[in-house]
């Protein structure tokens, strides 16, 4: 039912498109307000500073970053199903607000599939533990062995958002090498950061993005990275596949979403704005040194990739017994 009304309201879209004026061309010099989910000073920001600049000059409007922040991308999300389905406004998110909060929210105040359509995705990345680097850990072994010897095989470890993708690999990292550990969660990255640079906090599982300058400045250690392979802007971090836990190669992505009923010529016109951006060398560059796969989406590919994660993900959490709160 789910795929089913997406595709309906694209093929509707598309079909709109051709029935009236270019909707592209009227919006021609207005602003467009790029919703972000997070606070600033976080990942996802990060990349929506980047990529507005260069989205401005693609489409011949002024952008405005507008930060949303709260309940892991939650209020953002109904912000964007009340807007204006008008070319004016787009959500710039991950996996975690449109794939995993749906289903483990009652009511999350919105319904990706009814109230949103993909206009175009850029990147897929992967999620990373990381501990400060006053720990005195130097792999995900040695991380095990300290939990057990300093806390009893109890450890605390920071989460960006509740009931989010890190909080079930929190459990899943538990159960795999049989310790308690319990997750904290923060409204963001750059809160949960900041308790790891002051040491109040021993680990913290988020995206690559989060943790990489950070990393590369030795103030926090990246232990350990999800995914089928290593990542190209941290080649000598193992993955926790070549440490034995299997089942999590699939990779979280970053898209844009417009209110249901945004014009399709809008969605296509932001769609070839946004793969030129990533594609430009200096922008391409940038995003990958954050610790993203470059990977041009058009509105019906961001569609595919985010029914297969949440299909993927659908399974783990029910297996976890989660209970939707």
């Amino acid at each position: 039912m789910t795929v089913n009304r997406r595709r309906l309201l694209l093929a509707s879209a598309a079909a709109a498109s051709a029935l009236v004026l270019p909707h592209a061309r009227a919006q021609q010099g207005k602003p467009l307000r790029i919703l972000v989910g997070f606070p600033p000073g976080g990942g996802t920001d990060a990349i929506a500073r980047l990529l507005a600049e260069r989205l401005g000059a693609g489409l011949g409007r002024p952008i405005v970053v507008e930060n949303r922040p709260g309940a892991g991308g939650q209020i953002a999300a109904q912000t964007l199903k009340a807007a204006p389905a008008d070319g004016s406004v787009v959500f710039l998110t991950h996996d975690h607000t449109i794939s995993i909060l749906p289903q483990v929210v009652r009511n999350p105040g919105f319904d990706p599939a009814r109230d949103f359509v993909p206009v175009g995705g850029f990147a897929t990345f992967v999620n990373a533990l990381a501990v400060p680097a006053q720990l005195p850990v130097a792999s995900f072994g040695d991380y095990v062995q300290w939990v057990q010897r300093s806390g009893g095989g109890r450890g605390v470890v920071g989460i960006p958002a509740p009931a989010s993708t890190p909080e079930f690999l929190v459990k899943v990292l538990g159960q795999r090498y049989k310790l308690d550990l319990v997750s904290a969660p923060y409204r963001g990255s750059a809160p949960m950061i900041a308790d790891m640079l002051g040491s109040q906090i021993a680990a913290g599982i988020g995206s690559v993005q989060d943790f990489i300058e950070n990393h590369r400045a030795g103030k926090l250690r990246v232990l350990a990275v999800l995914g089928a392979k290593r990542q190209q802007a941290l080649p000598d971090v193992p993955t926790f596949d070549e440490l034995g836990l299997k089942g999590f190669e699939d990779t979280p992505y970053y898209g844009f979403y417009a209110p249901a009923g945004t014009p399709a010529d809008f969605a296509q016109q932001f769609s070839a704005a946004l793969g030129e951006a990533v594609a430009a060398p200096q922008a391409h560059a940038q995003l990958v040194q954050m610790g993203l796969s470059v990977e041009p989406m058009t509105p019906e590919r961001l569609h595919a990739r985010e029914s297969a994660y949440t299909a993927v993900w659908k399974r783990i959490i029910e297996e976890s017994g989660f209970t939707p709160q």
